[in-house]
């Protein structure tokens, strides 16, 4: 069934699956910040938009964007290295405030694993989240804040670090000496397997819920960065054997674990 779908925030993730639901039949709106880009999420076949959320207000042409729209997805990091005063929630709320008068029925709300935090060992959808840094408790409030509203479905996903075409982690660490974290493990997930994971909710309407997002490999940073440098031929990270206190946490996706007939995108790349 054709349904009109939003996707709020058209960058690195958002673009690539604003285009598979086209490819599912669907249409598809997407938004913006940068005017500059409209012509190309246009030539991909997105009704784009420029849309800003802000504390206080949404601009933009909110009303038009949401316009016969059913199904949102909600794709907009925090952003709160850049600017870590900037109160994330508020930009929820405000967009939720919005939302209570659209025609919006359900909600996928991309959110990240660092809402756990510290917590160790084997993390689940089950697991209490105790997050420590801004980001991290800010993601859980909004998540929370769109849990609650009954005006629409929401279903959450945990996404881990994210990579595919053109995003690495090795690309930025490679080179760099006296890292503290070698021992942790990793949580990677790669693009193609998190818009699987965006557009199987929408099929098959998997609402009230939340996901973990990460592929089933865990290797140690210090391993699985090492090996990665080596295929690229960079200069491997470094890491400092004495560190201090190492949180292995391994966080597991059961979305993964029920769709056996999936295949997933290595993250050895």
């Amino acid at each position: 069934m054709t349904k009109t779908i939003g996707v709020l925030g058209c960058g690195w993730l958002g673009t690539p699956l604003a285009k598979s639901f086209l490819e599912e039949g669907h249409q598809v709106k997407g938004s913006t910040t940068s005017p500059t880009k409209l012509a190309a999420l246009a030539a991909l076949g997105i009704n784009p938009y420029v849309i800003g959320l802000e504390e206080d207000m949404v601009v933009g042409d909110i009303a038009g964007f949401l316009k016969g729209v059913t199904v949102l997805i909600i794709n907009i990091p925090p952003q709160l290295r850049k600017a870590p005063h900037s109160n994330f929630v508020k930009r929820i709320a405000t967009l939720n405030s919005v939302l209570q008068e659209s025609e919006v029925q359900e909600v996928v709300f991309i959110s990240s694993t660092s809402v756990y935090g510290n917590v160790e060992g084997a993390i689940t959808e089950e697991t209490t989240p105790e997050p420590t840094t801004n980001a991290g408790k800010q993601l859980l409030a909004a998540e929370q804040l769109l849990m609650d509203t009954v005006k629409y479905k929401t279903t959450l996903i945990r996404f881990g670090g994210l990579i595919g075409p053109g995003r690495h982690p090795i690309t930025f660490l490679s080179g760099k000496k006296g890292l503290k974290n070698g021992e942790e493990l990793i949580n990677l997930i790669h693009l193609n397997d998190c818009i699987f994971m965006i557009i199987t909710i929408v099929k098959e309407g998997l609402w009230n819920t939340c996901y973990n997002g990460v592929h089933p490999y865990h290797p140690s940073k210090q391993a699985y960065y090492t090996t990665e440098a080596q295929k690229k031929g960079l200069v491997p990270p470094q890491y400092d054997k004495k560190t201090p206190k190492v949180y292995k946490k391994r966080i597991i996706s059961r979305f993964f674990l029920t769709k056996k007939e999936y295949s997933l995108t290595s993250i050895n790349v």
